[in-house]
């Protein structure tokens, strides 16, 4: 909640809404899930994540999740 907002319309981080990211490429998502973004509070989740998470991730946020 307090990266991305309870409803995951921004917060510290970004907005992740399927609005917000109906533009950006799949892959970069996934990049930035797995190594971060340099100079930003997001961290990389590969100690945690496989790829194959961080597709899925990228794909139920592309359809509306949680909602």
């Amino acid at each position: 909640g307090f990266c991305h907002g309870l409803k995951l319309t921004g917060g510290l981080g970004a907005p992740l809404t399927a609005a917000a990211l109906a533009d950006k490429p799949r892959e970069a998502l996934e990049d930035t899930i797995l190594y971060g973004r340099t100079g930003t509070a997001m961290p990389g989740w590969t100690p945690h994540l496989s790829e194959s998470d961080a597709r899925w991730i990228v794909a139920e946020l592309l359809k509306g999740f949680p909602e």
